[in-house]
């Protein structure tokens, strides 16, 4: 969720900080900023006696809950003009009971006090700021407080389009029904208030009442959202920010865990608590089909037994599910329910999530809670898709039999939430084959049905590859075949609203290797002449060519640096795929967008902040170029074009007919469910056209009814979809385009969300977009208008494809659907990792080694975990502190020293220096000649981010950089930072080497103000991508500069000249070299022959080919 609601304290705090630079000469005129929280544990009499708080005692007070509670005053939940005493009295007497707030109960647990403020009723005004696609509107009313009713109906509206500042004389109008005596103060009050909204990323401001008495701005009541997505952006100036739950729904702290991991991780987790003692729980994969289950389960009659909404996706690591499983496991056994509970495992087709990976994860959990689960007679249904879904299935349904559990499993053949009204009781449990002959419709446990496990995907892609189109060729059968063709042909034919076809030229930017391998791999099933990536834009590394395989053959794509340089060398590149990072993608965006040639842009990441994505939009607009994105996996075109992982692997391309266009397109919000719709699409129809999933955040790129109106003007589409979903107006513009006749296409649409209407407090779903703001907004009004307007809508998601089959077989009666000839698909070899990790191959290891073990949570030497090697007493530091130094260091440096040696001692045989000390040894040298080997290998990529990090480190903070500054220096230079950053390790897999160092530092250094420096860098690299972690490098390097600084034997000009001279490279190759010596022994010990690389690992190129390519 990117607008959420902060305190009425903490938005006030933040416009007392802002608002009186934004108004510089008349920043007199504000009144001070007195407000203070209190909570349950709040003493308020005591509070009254600190400083800066004497107020509260000698001020008339103000009181009421701080809690998101709207219209207080018209509940009786406002106290005024009353005593300290008073003020603390009413409080108590409210702390933690219940109210009811319409139709909504919770607890009072968070109020405000503040100065009671007297003034007149005509000294009240209502000002309000709220953001939409293309404007900010600014609300006024001449007459605020508790009765100013309907706002929508009586206030003033000014719009600010995006990116402008409203004039002096428009809010003149806007304000002109204001007393004179305060309208100018007003106005620049106004225009300070929109500069701060607009700078500080607000997304809504209201303030109501803000009276002006005496020539003083007082702000009695405040209402706020900001953009939480530009927390890395505004953190400094916003402050410590809470966002507290909507009324009526607590605060769990397995809410705040699923949080925390969730800003660690460069996936989605998300978990709102609705109802602890719930029976039906879900564990539901990706935004959109998180929602989807929701709906089902409320549909059928048990929404009050929905115990939570959650959402795993993004590829999440196998220990990240685990820890979000065995969380879901542990509310869930929390209280036992005679009747038995349900949890649902659900998810649409992947795209890119490596489904086992994510079901090992979950398999952990499950048998860690074997007992519970079976205790509280858990029933559990799965149902999932994507890549490696068939070995995820397998393990979790052996899991499911060895554990006893009551378990049913289905693949992609079983409709999304089938496995709902399995759970409910509803429809019965098949228990045998699939009706298409696949095995994989059921599987379970012990106590669950028993269905053999196979591989049918694996087989129904082969078949298809070899006996391609048999339905297809029936149905052409029954036709003329040249007549059909030609009909094809014409329909098929791009029109000129046509974003991609099957000459589209891409660039992508971002080292996604697996996306590009998929886009190629798809190309070639398709017969397209010539990949469509034509080159990648990748700024932290220099130009050079990526390998990649166009089928079996090995092809070189160019990656540069500018994206200047790659249009220049392929003027015929005309769209752009971007995988920047949430910080990077609107500078990247914005910089493509100059280049003439581009006709349209998918931005893949989410968390962009909204006005930096309302900027793009505009910048594009008026560019004439279509946004894809932001939040989106993208889209597909089959036949011509597929954007990174859309669609997913090559399996699921086969399975769903990808590969050539149907005569159905869709748009949809959500990018998981898009691989969805086309699986529901390719079994009820001809096919998909093109598919489109806008973005899940409030402001996508381009709307449903752009697309919706080029698919109207394609030839080739004969029936349209649209997946809409709760919040937001875009579908009620494709309503007023079928009104007016610019839609007559047959339109399939359902609105996502439907449960929304029977939840009694807020709940944020899954996208940014997914929350209605007003009755208008919600799923089921907006299915309600579809179906008035002409709409084909379903009862529920469950009927979608049955209502996509009929309004496809009513146009095919209608003769409008052409018949389309067979299409082979072409052969594409399968990787050899994606092989390896379907168990299909495996590879002999090319050498063995003994020594050392680099893999795992934990470094260990000689099988030994090196947080159990510190506790043998192994003392070189006093020699070293002699010998280096010519002093004896104090005990704690010498500890420090010989920490840092046995850490930096070895690091596993695949490292450059180890891999040449074994192969040395094994050619039958000496160990000198060995070791030395190793030891050359050591430079600017190996072992020497020491020096360099202690340098820039120490260079940011001498220079009183800020770490932020740092960060965006060093990126503004396109420069990694020496020290961060680690290829396996991350915030959620902490490197165990790095966490010793770290607080043996902090616990035993004087002082360490470099390396608390570092970990402020870290904070602001971990946001970007968990992975950008302090490193060995990192930690090492900041914190002796800190020792030699502080520990008081060194004077400042001796620490500098230690560093310069090298000292840090010195502890890497003492360390080392002494792990070099272990594996030359290792490898005279275990008489390991000559070693020869073997001819398969080597790519032989021919210069001709890269000339070629």
């Amino acid at each position: 969720m990117s607008a959420k609601a902060v305190r009425e304290v903490d938005g006030k705090s933040i416009l007392a900080r802002h608002l009186p630079t934004a108004l510089g000469e008349r920043s007199s005129c504000l009144s001070q900023c007195r407000c203070v929280a209190v909570k349950s544990d709040t003493d308020l009499s005591a509070l009254s006696r600190s400083a800066g708080e004497s107020w509260l005692a000698n001020t008339e007070l103000v009181a009421k809950p701080d809690q998101l509670i709207k219209r207080r005053g018209k509940l009786g939940l406002i106290k005024v003009k009353a005593s300290l005493d008073e003020a603390d009295g009413w409080i108590r007497e409210r702390m933690g009971k219940q109210v009811t707030v319409g139709e909504t109960t919770g607890t009072l647990n968070t109020f405000i006090v503040e100065p009671f403020v007297a003034h007149s009723q005509d000294e009240e005004v209502y000002v309000c700021i709220h953001s939409t696609r293309s404007c900010d509107t600014i609300l006024f009313h001449h007459e605020g407080g508790v009765d100013i009713g309907d706002v929508d109906a009586k206030a003033k509206k000014l719009d600010v389009p995006v990116g402008t500042t409203p004039s002096r004389e428009s809010l003149e109008q806007l304000t002109a029904a204001a007393p004179s005596s305060i309208h100018g103060l007003l106005v620049d009050f106004i225009v300070a208030l929109y500069k701060v909204y607009v700078d500080l990323y607000f997304t809504y401001l209201e303030i109501n009442p803000l009276v002006i008495h005496d020539g003083l701005v007082y702000i009695l009541d405040l209402a706020a959202k900001l953009d939480a997505t530009a927390e890395y952006l505004c953190k400094a100036t916003w402050g410590d920010v809470a966002y507290p739950p909507p009324f009526g729904r607590d605060a769990y702290p397995e809410e705040a865990y699923i949080a925390d991991m969730d800003a660690k991780s460069g996936a989605s987790l998300k978990l709102t608590v609705l109802n602890p003692q719930g029976r039906v729980w879900t564990m539901v994969a990706g935004g959109g089909a998180s929602v989807i289950y929701s709906d089902t389960i409320c549909d059928l009659g048990f929404c009050d037994q929905l115990a939570n909404y959650g959402e795993y996706s993004g590829a999440p690591s196998e220990s990240q599910t685990f820890e979000y499983a065995k969380t879901i496991l542990s509310l869930m056994t929390k209280e036992k329910d005679d009747r038995g509970k349900v949890l649902i495992i659900g998810g649409g087709i992947a795209n890119f999530t490596n489904v086992a990976a994510t079901f090992k994860g979950i398999v952990r959990a499950l048998q860690q809670y074997q007992q519970a689960l079976l205790e509280h007679k858990v029933k559990i249904f799965i149902r999932r898709g994507g890549p490696n879904y068939q070995e995820g299935l397998r393990v979790i349904s052996e899991c499911g039999g060895k554990l006893g559990l009551d378990m049913y499993v289905f693949g992609p053949e079983t409709h999304m939430t089938s496995i709902v009204s399995m759970a409910l009781d509803k429809i019965p449990i098949p228990r045998g084959p699939s009706p298409e002959g696949g095995n994989d419709d059921a599987f379970a446990g012990n106590a669950g049905v028993a269905s053999a496990w196979s591989s049918p995907g694996l087989q129904r892609a082969s078949s298809i590859a070899s006996e391609p189109g048999t339905s297809e060729a029936s149905s052409a059968s029954a036709t003329d075949s040249t007549a059909a063709s030609a009909e094809l042909a014409a329909s098929t034919a791009p029109s000129p609203t046509s974003l991609f076809t099957a000459k589209t030229r891409a660039v992508v930017w971002g080292m996604q290797i697996r996306a590009v391998q998929g886009m190629l791999d798809f190309d070639f099933s398709c017969s397209r002449s010539q990949p469509s990536v034509a080159a990648m834009v990748y700024p932290f590394t220099g130009n050079h060519r990526q390998k990649f395989y166009w089928g079996a053959k090995e092809v070189f794509i160019p990656v540069y640096g500018k994206m200047a340089e790659a249009m220049e060398k392929h003027p015929d590149i005309d769209t752009m795929i971007s995988f920047a990072s949430l910080r990077s993608a609107y500078e990247s965006t914005m910089e493509v967008l100059e280049f003439p040639q581009i006709r349209s842009v998918s931005i893949i990441a989410e968390g962009i902040p909204e006005n930096l994505t309302r900027k793009m939009i505009v910048a594009a607009s008026k560019k004439n170029v279509a946004i894809i994105g932001p939040a989106t996996v993208g889209g597909i075109k089959p036949g011509c074009f597929k954007i990174g992982n859309t669609g997913g692997m090559l399996d699921n391309i086969l399975n769903s007919k990808l590969y050539r266009p149907g005569s159905v397109a869709y748009v949809s919000r959500s990018g998981g469910m898009s691989n969805e719709l086309n699986n529901i699409i390719s079994r009820n129809t001809d096919g998909v056209f093109e598919g489109v999933a806008i973005g899940g955040d409030r402001y996508p790129g381009t709307t449903f009814l752009y697309h919706l109106l080029r698919f109207h003007d394609e030839p080739g589409v004969q029936l349209i979809v649209m997946l809409g979903e709760v919040g937001g107006v875009e579908e009620y513009e494709v309503i007023e385009a079928m009104k007016d006749g610019r839609i007559t296409k047959p339109l399939v649409s359902w609105c996502i969300g439907t449960c929304g209407s029977f939840f009694s407090s807020e709940v944020q779903f899954g996208h940014a977009g997914s929350s209605a703001n007003s009755t208008k907004e919600t799923a089921a009004a907006k299915n309600k208008a579809l179906r008035e307007a002409g709409a084909h809508v379903p009862s529920s998601f469950e009927d979608l494809g049955i209502t996509i089959q009929k309004t496809f077989e009513h146009l095919k009666v209608d003769g409008k659907i052409p018949v389309r000839p067979t299409v082979t698909p072409q052969r594409v070899p399968m990787d050899y990792t994606w092989a390896q990790e379907l168990g299909l191959i495996r590879k002999p290891a090319s050498f063995m080694s003994s020594i050392s073990d680099e893999r795992g949570q934990e470094l260990s030497y000689g099988g030994m975990p090196i947080s159990h090697v510190f506790k043998e007493d192994l003392g070189v530091g006093g020699v070293l502190s002699l010998l280096w130094f010519q002093r004896r260091l104090p005990e704690y440096a010498l500890k420090y020293i010989e920490m840092c040696l046995m850490i930096t001692a070895d690091h596993g045989p695949a490292v450059s220096g180890a891999h040449n000390t074994i192969v040395t040894a094994r050619a039958g040298k000496d160990l000198i000649s060995s070791v030395t080997s190793g030891l050359l290998t050591i430079g600017d990529r190996f072992g020497g981010a020491l020096d360099d990090s202690a340098k820039l480190f120490s260079e940011a903070y001498d220079s009183n950089q800020l770490p932020m500054e740092f960060v965006n220096s060093m990126r503004r230079q396109h420069k990694l930072i020496p020290g961060i950053g680690h290829r396996v390790k991350s915030l959620n897999n902490p490197d165990q080497r790095v966490v010793i160092l770290r607080d043996f530092a902090l616990a035993n250094f004087p002082a360490t103000p470099l390396m608390s420096y570092a970990l402020e860098v870290e904070k602001i690299t971990t946001a970007k991508k968990p992975n950008l972690i302090l490193n060995v490098d990192g930690v090492i390097a900041t914190s002796f500069v800190d020792l030699l600084r502080n520990c008081g034997a060194f004077s400042r000009q001796e620490s500098n000249e230690y560093i310069s001279s090298g000292v840090l490279n010195g502890f890497f190759v003492l360390g080392r070299t002494m792990g070099f010596i272990g594996h030359y022994l290792d490898q005279k010990r275990l008489k390991q022959g000559l070693y020869r690389h073997p001819w398969d690992d080597i790519s032989y190129i021919n210069p001709r080919d890269l000339d070629r390519h």
